[in-house]
């Protein structure tokens, strides 16, 4: 397997392995903290990898509007909804609903920025991702999953959706290098989450050496800075719709992970509903490439 192909298959294991690292530090700490200790670890590998490359200039100072938009969209409010669902939810569960991710980008943009045609193609993608989140909610059932925690998770996906769809229109055509964006936004998310009394009881973590490496070492440095690193190498490797395409791949290693190491259950409609997301986001995909000129 070549570079790009096993940089590929570390970001889907890397980003599949982040929910039952959330689901382990929820037990000790609150959502807001395990973002705050998320971003701060992340961020240092990000900012020392920005200063070696020499990618800060003061000229971009005059877009910290739209980097503060960012942070709050794509990090802040993203994570926070994900770590407090994944605290009411399965792992697993978890990343399977994190799968609609495209799904949601799709909707968003096909509101707000109508640069792609709407085609019956890509109605059923979307009607067959969302069939397969009401799957895995079963409003229906007596014992459905907490629709609290569902509903946090679906805040979390709509909430980077809107984030790709700003980006596509305030700053991808900004003559900034990708790695000085992810530092400006973990950056202003950093001083966004010095929340008064955000850190009491924060050093509950350590009571667990195994919350506190998965947060540290698999939600920040891995999980945050190391991701956003990789996904860049992708997008320059691969192209953008292919790097996307990575996101097939953390549902089915959530499911798999919640499964051998946590003991959670993987029944028939977790694997009908990943399947309908999968193949939702694929139309998706598929459509996307052949109406490219």
């Amino acid at each position: 397997m070549n570079l790009p192909g096993l940089a590929f298959a570390l970001l889907g294991l890397i980003w599949g392995s982040n929910f039952i690292f959330m689901h382990w530090a929820s037990a000790w700490i609150t959502p807001l903290q395990i973002v705050q200790l998320r971003v701060f670890f992340g961020f240092i590998p990000l900012l020392i990898i920005g200063l070696w490359q020499g990618v800060f200039r003061r000229e971009h100072w005059r877009y910290t509007p739209h980097f503060v938009v960012m942070a709050l969209l794509a990090t802040v409010l993203y994570y926070w909804a994900y770590a407090a669902g994944t605290a009411l939810l399965l792992s697993g569960i978890s990343g399977v609903i994190s799968g609609c991710i495209p799904l949601f980008s799709f909707i968003v943009a096909a509101i707000f920025l109508r640069h792609e045609p709407i085609t019956p193609r890509k109605l059923l993608g979307v009607s067959l991702g969302l069939v397969g989140v009401l799957m895995i909610a079963r409003p229906w059932q007596a014992m459905a999953i907490d629709q609290h925690g569902l509903w946090l998770m679906i805040a979390g996906s709509l909430c980077i959706g809107v984030s790709f769809v700003y980006t596509k229109k305030f700053l991808s055509d900004l003559p900034i290098p990708a790695l000085a964006l992810v530092n400006y936004q973990m950056g202003a998310a950093l001083i966004i989450l010095l929340v008064p009394g955000g850190f009491d009881s924060m050093m509950n973590i350590t009571a667990s050496s195994k919350a506190l490496l998965g947060l540290v070492i698999g939600l920040g440095i891995l999980g945050t800075g190391v991701a956003y690193f990789i996904y860049y190498y992708l997008v320059r490797s691969l192209g953008a719709v292919t790097a996307s395409s990575v996101t097939y791949i953390p549902p089915v290693i959530a499911l798999l992970i919640g499964y051998f190491f946590a003991g959670e259950p993987i029944g028939s409609v977790e694997i009908v509903s990943t399947l309908l997301i999968f193949l939702g986001v694929w139309l998706l995909q598929s459509g996307r490439k052949t109406s490219a000129p």
